[in-house]
């Protein structure tokens, strides 16, 4: 009963439970597998690749149907782990050259580049991108590479990893914070793009209660596109991330495969638009 009950059961390991960006990929899967009569099972590794590994093995332990693990990038053995596993696995959030086996996202790479391109239309020349603890966040030095590689030549920029509190996560605090840090620093900056939405909420808010003009003295840009970017005075200038979309592609890809059929295409760039606000 126990091996029957089991495989209804599917694994999906993800960086983190708070992080509102995962909440809504998650909800999406959700949605998908349990209307095919399966159930989810989350784990979360805190943003560590060693984690992520043991939390494989775990979960694989259960011999579950198929899998799901956000992201392209792991431990030597938590690939060989999937590889090896005999089962449908998806990579999901970004898109890449090597998935292990099927693969929906974005490219992170071409939205920077994207947010390059809009803030050279609107004539800026002195661009920050604005990170935090860039080495566990992948995804969002791939957008800085794109920006920094279309910038190349037609603008200068400078890269600001951040070091916030375990407990911010990237949010408003660090925003606020980095604001007047970074325009003191770098004076002559005159457009800021942050890593995520929160981030540049954060910054709009101090801008607004130092007297900071946006985006006359700065312009500031975001990325996710969180319902908050058009509540914010200005309106902020984001890419939307379609979250619950990848979720459920995900989902239906892994289901098609369980359910022994193939899926219309094993690797998904579901896309990205950018939404240009008052902010730039």
């Amino acid at each position: 009963a126990l091996a029957s009950a089991r495989t209804r059961v599917i694994p999906v390991i993800v960086p983190s439970l708070s992080n509102v960006v995962f909440v809504e990929v998650i909800e999406g899967i959700q949605e998908a597998v349990e209307a095919q009569g399966y159930q989810m099972l989350l784990g979360s590794t805190g943003y560590d690749l060693g984690h992520e590994a043991a939390l494989a093995a775990t979960l694989l332990g259960w011999a579950p149907p198929g899998m799901m693990v956000a992201g392209l990038r792991h431990e030597t053995r938590t690939a060989t782990l999937l590889r090896n596993a005999g089962i449908p696995i998806v990579e999901f959030m970004e898109t890449g050259r090597a998935p292990i086996d099927m693969n929906v996202g974005l490219s992170h790479v071409r939205a920077g580049a994207a947010m390059a391109e809009h803030l050279l239309a609107r004539g800026y020349r002195r661009i920050g991108f604005v990170g935090l603890r860039m080495k566990d966040d992948y995804r969002a030095r791939q957008r800085y590479d794109g920006l920094r590689r279309q910038l190349a030549g037609k603008a200068a920029v400078v890269l600001f990893d951040r070091e916030g509190g375990a407990g911010q996560g990237g949010g408003q605090q660090v925003g606020w914070d980095a604001l007047p840090d970074l325009l003191a620093i770098t004076p002559a900056l005159d457009a800021l793009f942050f890593a995520n939405d929160e981030m540049a909420v954060g910054a709009l808010l101090r801008a607004r209660r130092d007297g900071t003009d946006v985006p006359g003295r700065i312009a500031i840009a975001g990325f996710n596109g969180l319902p908050i970017a058009a509540l914010t005075t200005p309106t902020l200038t984001t890419i939307v991330s379609p979250r619950k979309q990848i979720g459920r592609e995900a989902a239906a890809m892994l289901l098609a495969r369980i359910a022994g059929r193939e899926p219309t295409t094993r690797r998904l760039d579901v896309g990205f638009t950018l939404e240009a606000g008052g902010s730039t």
